[in-house]
């Protein structure tokens, strides 16, 4: 498995565009996006969580529960969320416009939207765009594609790999927005995940959602849970190989792919939190099975206290131990070791090799062992927590079970980002 250029396009059969056409007025770059597959696709995707539920949700949820879909349309500046019946018949004009350019079903149609709640979208901008958007898709289209998802990212996310099943090259794009409003099982995320590997919608099904619980649901920025999250994946199968009905050897090494391609998503989210001024991943191990782990992990990481101390770079363990403490999850804090390590550190075999592989320097420092502080270098500390990633790990002698999640600083930017957002 490799790195491949060209995001949701990589995959055989698919092509992509993205316009401006002015959903916002202040818009300035590519606002709706367009994706495509040459053949109608097994699909799956997994939806907010949050109980007020954007109108395009709702019609997407409803479009890919036969495990089919075509095509995607996108547009930001615009939730479409708490907007009412007009809100979904908007929605549904999204998706006829799209049908009548692309000659596909309107119910093959995922709709997505992101942007500002509770105002109407003006959809007649994009049906007189539409004929315009159909007709740029291109295998080059991805780089006009990422941008138009964008709301308050600081730069576009997307990222392909390639692979080899059934003696078959299989590629698997994915492009995902998501800055703020960010929580644990999704957050104004959205996400779009191309392959042209043969998989039924069931094992696609099985896949998305066995990855996005160690993935996408182990980032938080902010502890806000949207209304329009949505992770959705296309398969059109026409890398050729054996269709992938059940588990086995096929299986694995497209969840594997899938899998890798879900974390650098998720981290790449994380990373670019508002006002984020670096990435931070906790890693637990020697819990006493995963939940355990990925509670106590998303726990330290959604932590508002947790996180305002990276930003001023201070190595205040015990915040980490209350967040763990009030996590609900069973664990010995009598048993536990905390150590801050600089992701530049490329070798870690563990979490007892304090030197780093390329320049020789410190790179860790433990500040908690066996439930008893530590005297540490606070100016070490510092240094490492200096860091555009920084990694917490944390050790509990209560089984073998390991967690991961991502999450960011908190920032005076973030306020400031928040504070006007709408207006």
């Amino acid at each position: 498995m490799h790195f491949i250029d060209g995001g949701v396009t990589s995959p055989i059969g698919f092509t992509a565009n993205g316009m401006l056409c002015k959903i916002k007025e202040s818009r300035k770059t590519n606002d709706v996006a367009l994706v495509y597959s040459e053949k109608l696709c097994n699909a799956s995707g997994v939806f907010t969580q949050n109980r007020v539920k954007a109108e395009c949700v709702k019609l997407t949820k409803k479009n890919i529960s036969n495990g089919k879909a075509q095509a995607v349309i996108v547009n930001s500046g615009n939730a479409n969320a708490c907007t009412g019946p007009q809100g979904y018949d908007n929605a549904m004009r999204m998706a006829k416009a799209v049908s009548s350019v692309l000659n596909v079903k309107e119910e093959d149609v995922i709709v997505c939207s992101t942007g500002v709640i509770g105002q109407q979208l003006p959809v007649e901008k994009i049906e007189s765009n539409i004929k315009q958007l159909a007709a740029g898709l291109s295998k080059e289209g991805h780089k006009e594609a990422r941008i138009a998802i964008m709301t308050t990212d600081t730069h576009y996310k997307e990222c392909a790999v390639e692979t080899e099943i059934d003696g078959k090259k299989i590629h698997i794009g994915a492009m995902c927005k998501g800055s703020g409003m960010i929580h644990i099982n999704l957050g104004t995320m959205l996400a779009f995940i191309t392959t042209d590997c043969a998989i039924s919608s069931a094992m696609l099904e099985k896949a998305l959602r066995q990855s996005v619980a160690s993935t996408y649901n182990c980032v938080s920025v902010d502890g806000d849970t949207s209304t329009n999250d949505s992770l959705t994946i296309l398969a059109n199968g026409m890398a050729g190989n054996k269709e992938i009905t059940g588990e086995g050897e096929d299986f694995d090494k497209f969840f594997e792919a899938l899998n890798f391609i879900n974390t650098q998503m998720a981290k790449k989210i994380a990373g670019d939190g508002e006002g984020a001024s670096r990435l931070i991943e906790c890693n637990v191990s020697g819990a006493k099975d995963v939940e355990t782990a990925r509670v106590l992990a998303k726990s330290v990481i959604s932590s508002s206290l947790v996180k305002a101390a990276f930003f001023g770079k201070d190595a205040n363990w015990g915040r980490i131990l209350c967040a763990m403490g009030y996590s609900g999850a069973e664990f010995t804090p009598e048993k536990v070791d905390v150590d801050f390590v600089s992701a530049k550190d490329s070798k870690r075999p563990g979490f007892t090799d304090f030197v780093g592989e390329q320049t020789g320097e410190v790179s860790s420092i433990r500040v908690f062992e066996q439930g008893v502080p530590l005297d540490f270098d606070e100016d070490l500390a510092k240094k490492i927590l200096s860091e555009d990633e920084v990694k917490i790990m944390v050790t509990l002698q209560d089984g073998n079970a390991k967690g991961t999640a991502w999450g960011c600083d908190l920032t005076y930017e973030y306020v400031k980002i928040n504070g006007d957002y709408r207006t």
